[in-house]
């Protein structure tokens, strides 16, 4: 649904380019929401996921952590009023001397998935908290994650064993179950095995403390999700199953689920055509695309809800494209999208459920398109 705020910018205010607009009582909303239905996990906002000022402001008031990919995140959150204990270096693919930078920031504590990456943090950031990312499958997830990041429960063992060697201090364990994840009892696997880890590694002394999360609670596209609050239910039920009376702190870090639904994108129809005369499918091209921030129909995995002023008329499926001169810039073939008949170029649609992963993904000038502009209300 479109907010009556962001209906009311859309009157109000006219663009000839593609834009994104961001209503940040509903980022709020959603702050809240997380709260309630996980009361006792912290909350590490993912920045990758929108890393606008205004919107790392309001979830830092709120009183957000952060889960930061990069220097220039954690310097982001921390203008926006974080302080270094409330952020986390949670990508575990980092160079050293920006392992440094944030460590001479105040930063203390760094994801690791391998024994290399606690050899740089020894180096870099002597001292340091670190947890483990594990594997998982990525079952549920409408955009799994591939094998980039983690490694199996066994590796993880001896990582956080040599982490300890190294003079770091191991805290925990992380997993992420995959973006978009709509299976509410996709945690529960990642958590048995986080509990062997903290058996194992209790054997050797090591006595670890957090369990961290993830993210993949998803927004809503063209599909109901089941609601945050079956998430926590589920979750902590998991959470009690693996570690019994033991419960270690937790960690969540919401990115999708906290801006997505707190976003629309304003475009415009710059084409209909067909291929040949007896071609049952109209192209309709807009002027936004893959290149322009809507990266996440790679593969169709994100079928976003789109609404026209033209809904009331009969709808006919259409493959939906971009308008740059790459032939990889359609947004849905395989599967067409169902859209109004009379659609006609310079008919406007509104994209719902693009604040997150749309702005950060706008190329900066491919074609000469500028990046996707952005409003905050």
């Amino acid at each position: 649904m479109i907010s009556p705020r962001i209906r009311r910018f859309f009157d109000r205010h006219h663009h000839d380019a593609p834009c994104l607009v961001i209503d940040l009582e509903q980022v709020r909303a959603n702050y809240d929401a997380f709260r309630h239905a996980m009361p006792e996990s912290a909350i590490y906002y993912a920045v990758k996921a929108n890393p606008h000022p205004q919107v790392l402001r309001q979830l830092a008031a709120a009183g957000s952590n952060f889960d930061c990919a990069s220097v220039a995140e954690i310097e982001m959150a921390l203008e926006a009023g974080a302080t270094p204990e409330r952020i986390s270096y949670g990508n575990t693919i980092k160079k050293e001397r920006d392992i440094a930078a944030a460590h001479e920031i105040g930063v203390t504590l760094f994801a690791i998935d391998c024994a290399e990456e606690a050899e740089k943090i020894a180096r870099a950031a002597p001292g340091a908290r670190v947890f483990c990312r594990i594997l998982t499958d990525g079952a549920g997830a409408e955009w799994p994650l591939s094998r980039k990041f983690g490694c199996d429960g066994d590796m993880a063992i001896e990582v956080l064993d040599r982490a300890k060697r190294l003079g770091l201090e191991p805290v925990g364990v992380s997993f992420h179950v995959g973006s978009q994840q709509t299976d509410i009892d996709a945690w529960e696997a990642a958590l048995a095995e986080a509990s062997r880890i903290f058996v194992e590694l209790e054997l050797r002394g090591i006595r670890l403390s957090i369990v961290n999360l993830g993210g993949g609670f998803p927004t809503r596209y063209l599909k109901k999700v089941p609601q945050l609050i079956e998430y926590g239910h589920s979750i902590y039920g998991a959470l009690r199953k693996a570690f019994g009376n033991r419960i270690p702190d937790t960690i969540i870090e919401p990115g999708r689920g906290m801006v997505g639904d707190a976003g629309v994108i304003r475009a415009e129809v710059v084409l209909v055509s067909q291929k040949s005369a007896d071609d049952p499918l109209r192209w309709v091209y807009l002027d936004i695309g893959k290149f322009g921030g809507l990266a996440e129909t790679m593969d169709e995995a994100i079928r976003y809800s789109i609404v026209t002023h033209r809904d009331d008329d009969a709808r006919r499926p259409c493959v939906l494209a971009g308008p740059t001169c790459d032939s990889a810039d359609v947004l849905y073939e395989k599967k067409p999208y169902e859209l109004p008949a009379t659609l006609a170029a310079g008919d406007e649609v509104f994209i719902e459920g693009t604040g997150a992963y749309t702005s950060t993904y706008s190329s900066v000038a491919f074609n000469g398109f500028a990046p996707l502009a952005t409003y905050v209300i």
